[in-house]
């Protein structure tokens, strides 16, 4: 906390003027004390400083490996960056993911009530999880055991307990591993020590819940959405709110974002997606669903997924207003009181830069998927079975394992409970088949 503050203080979003004004302020002496260097200088001087750093990274990896020249490994990873920035960046691992061993899948316990959202730690060694009964625990992944726990509160409690003291929707962590964000249906969007679990501050302005959360990556500016419609951009290192982005129509109930300057949400009822531009202040408009759209995620800086309650799954590109692939009723239908209704698609996940997705409903099975070349199909590659409503999903960084958080209802509401499920976390292992990995390759865009 900054000096003359308390360590955990609200921050609203309503006091925007004065947080505006301190931040352009901050920004300007920030570049004041650069003056003394040019764009051009900084520009060589920050390429040295990356050139260097992967020098010495792939040295250290080419010393146990032994096989490639430390100047073949940087220009292969040069090229690799550039094609991930670009969007293009297709890894194609999705033809080699083995059926998991049911038998393998851990199943870890801990919340009283349905899990809605869960993290894992950039350096895959934690998983952080939410629920509708207010908690917050901290896992490790090898061990299975809890770290850290918050325990809910009861309503009203707020000021005097330390954790939520209702349902929390999302949470989202940093890039660097430092910061978590938690939401919940009370507005409130607390932003934590991701080591500790110590709470820092606590951000208000949003007028309804808090449905989806994300960090730039990269950085500490942070993206919230909400079921008041708006979507607002938050500067978590300096404690500061930044500005509020509005056009939906209807509740927010998804949003994600990559290192560019700009996030993609998903609107629910009002049948679009949406890519905000941060600094122009504009956004696209993506329609294609024909119900809810409940779920969102990107894929790469250029490609992004959706699934919505018609049991359809969207696959898009930035550059065009339909999706560029659509699977219907991919989780199939189910009887309800007579019609034949499909399965909700509750939880979308993309393994990024890869051709790799997950989907999760309340069918049975989590679902994985392989995007075609270019992005222009989707494949159904196997079924992994899982009771209960899959209401988050995500990978791990390096592929080789998917977590799902599980619970007896549906993360935004309860409209019925399938009594059988265990509100649980579920790790997966991802096996690989042996043969040498593909090249990585330029997806069309």
């Amino acid at each position: 906390a900054t000096a003359g503050r308390p360590a955990d203080e609200e921050v609203s979003s309503d006091s925007e003027t004065e947080s505006l004004f301190l931040g352009r302020r901050r920004r300007r002496e920030a570049a004041e004390e650069e003056v003394e260097e040019t764009p051009q200088e900084k520009k060589l001087r920050l390429a040295k400083q990356y050139l260097e750093e992967l020098r010495q990274l792939e040295e250290e990896r080419a010393e146990e490996e032994e096989e490639l020249e430390p100047a073949d490994l940087i220009g292969d990873r040069l090229k690799e960056d550039v094609l991930e920035q670009k969007g293009r960046l297709q890894r194609l691992v999705a033809k080699d993911v083995q059926p998991p061993d049911p038998a393998r899948i851990r199943v870890l316990r801990g919340h009283q009530l349905p899990v809605t959202c869960l993290v894992i730690s950039p350096d895959d060694r934690f998983i952080f999880s939410a629920s509708k009964d207010g908690s917050l625990i901290k896992w490790e992944v090898d061990s299975g055991k809890r770290l850290c726990v918050v325990p809910g509160g009861k309503k009203g409690t707020e000021q005097r307990h330390m954790g939520h003291a209702s349902q929390v929707l999302c949470m989202a962590i940093s890039s660097d591993g430092k910061y978590l964000a938690t939401g919940d249906r009370n507005k409130l969007i607390m932003i934590w020590d991701a080591a500790t679990c110590k709470r820092l501050h606590i951000f208000t302005g949003h007028r309804d819940a808090v449905s989806g959360l994300s960090f730039r990556k990269g950085t500490h500016q942070l993206y919230s959405a909400s079921h008041d419609r708006c979507v607002k951009v938050w500067d978590v290192a300096e404690n500061a709110y930044v500005e509020t982005l509005m056009g939906h129509q209807d509740i927010i109930t998804g949003l994600d974002s990559l290192s560019r300057e700009c996030c993609v949400t998903a609107g629910g009822r009002d049948g679009t997606v949406r890519l905000w531009k941060i600094p122009e202040e504009s956004q696209l408009v993506f329609s294609g669903h024909q119900g809810s759209i409940d779920c969102i995620q990107l894929v790469n800086e250029e490609h992004m997924v959706s699934g919505a309650d018609d049991g359809s799954l969207a696959l898009w590109g930035l550059t065009k207003k339909k999706p560029l692939a659509l699977a219907r009723q991919a989780h199939g239908e189910q009887d309800a009181q007579g019609l034949q209704q499909p399965y909700w698609i509750s939880a979308v996940a993309a393994l990024r830069n890869s051709d790799l997705l997950a989907t999760g409903s309340h069918s049975g099975s989590v679902k994985l998927w392989k995007c075609g070349e270019g992005f222009r199909k989707l494949e159904h590659l196997l079924d992994i079975p899982l009771v209960g409503f899959v209401n988050s999903l995500k990978f791990s960084a390096a592929g080789d394992f998917l977590v799902a958080g599980v619970g007896q209802e549906h993360r935004l509401g309860r409209w019925w409970r399938i009594k059988e499920a265990k509100n649980s976390i579920c790790i997966i292992p991802l096996k690989r088949k042996t043969t040498a990995s593909s090249p990585e390759s330029p997806g069309s865009s």
